[in-house]
């Protein structure tokens, strides 16, 4: 039996296409829903790609909010499970921007944490307008679920932008009071969902130089709002959001450089009383000793005896 020679996949495919009753033209024309006519015409049009918002000296902040916001909608959140932009969380802030301004260039689908700093990075170079991290940690069905959004403070109003896949967990509106009622409208949107708030982070201030090697504060507060009074949830609010407005708190990054320096100074002083008392001994052992020693064996030498001692 004689053997058919080789052929590749795509030949296979064209012989396929070539046994059918109908032509190729109308074949393809039947599974793209057009007219035989305009297949040869057909061309795949280049994906859209949304611009980037620009801000305009004639925008209010929340119609620049409202943009940025739109901008975000458009790039739409990412369904796929697979995150398409690296975000470490402990990166100077320089790096997370270069990120973001990668995020722009490319188009893709994003995800709540990408959403966050693309919005601090469209923020930026405005002094009038506070930013900061919020992140919940939920309960639902036996499994936790970790969401973060982008705090926002200007005049005297909260709001936040984000993405999620509830509408009404990500973008709110910069009406809210206080920090507490923009808390609480979340933690009530959760409930809509079944699900149950057990943490709640909030960071501090981003600042503005995109430039900066500091790192993002995520975690500057953290409440247990699972086993907490909504009265004391509301008074650490409160207090916190008060201490973020006069700017009195400090990163704890900060910090870190005088712990390690008082690790520092706690062992040198050990190391210091040690090393004097070795020169010392190392003193007594020179000169001094020997001419001690040359002075004994002088009288040594007159009793005889004591040589051998």
């Amino acid at each position: 039996m004689e053997r058919k020679p080789y052929k590749t996949n795509w030949l296979n495919q064209m012989e396929f296409l070539n046994s059918l009753p109908c032509s190729l033209e109308r074949f393809t024309a039947r599974v793209c829903g057009v007219g035989p006519s305009k297949v040869t015409n057909m061309e795949v049009g280049k994906p859209s790609v949304p611009p980037v918002p620009n801000y305009r000296l004639s925008m209010s902040i929340p119609e620049w909010l409202q943009a940025i916001q739109n901008y975000m909608k458009m790039l739409q959140y990412n369904h796929t499970g697979t995150q398409f932009f690296e975000i470490r969380k402990t990166r100077p802030l320089s790096g997370l921007m270069e990120t973001a301004r990668e995020m722009t260039r490319e188009s893709l689908p994003i995800k709540c944490l990408e959403a966050v700093i693309l919005g601090i990075y469209l923020t930026n170079g405005q002094p009038s307008m506070e930013r900061f991290p919020i992140s919940f940690k939920t309960h639902f069905s036996g499994n936790y679920f970790h969401h973060v959004v982008l705090g926002i403070y200007c005049n005297g109003r909260y709001g936040s932008l984000g993405m999620s896949r509830r509408s009404d967990l990500m973008d709110k509106p910069l009406t809210y009071r206080t920090l507490t009622d923009l808390v609480f409208e979340f933690e009530d949107s959760y409930k809509k969902y079944l699900h149950s708030v057990k943490k709640v982070k909030i960071g501090l201030y981003v600042p503005h130089e995109p430039h900066s090697f500091q790192p993002i504060e995520w975690k500057q507060l953290v409440l247990n709002v699972a086993k907490m009074m909504r009265t004391d949830i509301r008074k650490e609010l409160e207090k916190y959001a008060r201490d973020m407005r006069m700017k009195i708190l400090k990163p704890s990054s900060a910090h870190s450089p005088i712990k390690e320096r008082s690790r520092g100074k706690s062992l040198s002083p050990r190391r210091r009383q040690v090393s004097p008392q070795r020169r010392v001994c190392r003193r007594d052992k020179s000169p001094a000793v020997m001419d001690k020693k040359g002075g004994d064996l002088t009288t040594l030498n007159e009793v005889g005896y004591q040589l051998r001692i």
